[in-house]
This record gives structure tokens, sequence and C-alpha cells, in this order.
């Protein structure tokens, strides 16, 4: 059997001015703690690693980095996470 030597690359979130959403995400998560169950699907799924993981399995989304995708919404199953349009008033 021949061996191949492969070349991947990885992409990894960025911290810092280049991955920072700034003011051009149009839809944010918003969390909901008393529903989440900590099934830790948000954290798994999320392409962008904004959701944050505590020592307790809680979760905490970090909205400098978000781009606002609905991923972690759509994997929530007790929709604990909900997305909104960003700037609307409550």
């Amino acid at each position: 059997m021949k061996k191949y030597k492969v070349k991947t690359t990885i992409s990894y979130p960025v911290k810092g001015a280049t991955g920072k959403t700034g003011n051009w995400r149009v839809f944010r998560p918003i969390l909901d703690k008393k529903k989440c169950v900590k099934c830790l699907q948000c954290w798994i799924f999320c392409p962008e690693g904004t959701i944050i993981r505590n020592k307790d399995d809680s979760i905490d989304i970090d909205l400098d980095y978000c781009k606002g995708c609905g991923i972690c919404a759509n994997v929530c199953k007790v929709k604990a996470i909900t997305i909104e349009r960003e700037g609307k008033k409550k």
C-alpha cells in the first residue's frame, strides 16, 4: 500500500481585530440560562468558537466574535438560545 503525504488547513477562531464582528452582524443569539440544560451542543457546533464553556458546564456567548449564524439556536433542543435581529428594542 502506497502512503501519500496529506497537507490540511485547520481554521481556528481569531481573537483580535481580525475576528471581531464589528457592526456588520445582523442577528445575535440570546441565551436564557434558566432553560439551559448544559448539554453543550451549542458549544460543540459553534463554528466560530464563541460559546464559552464554564467550569460548571454552563455557557456564555462572546458577542464580540459571534457572527450571528444561528447554528447554536438550531442545535439547542430546549430552545434556550434564540436569535434576534441586532439592535431590536426589548
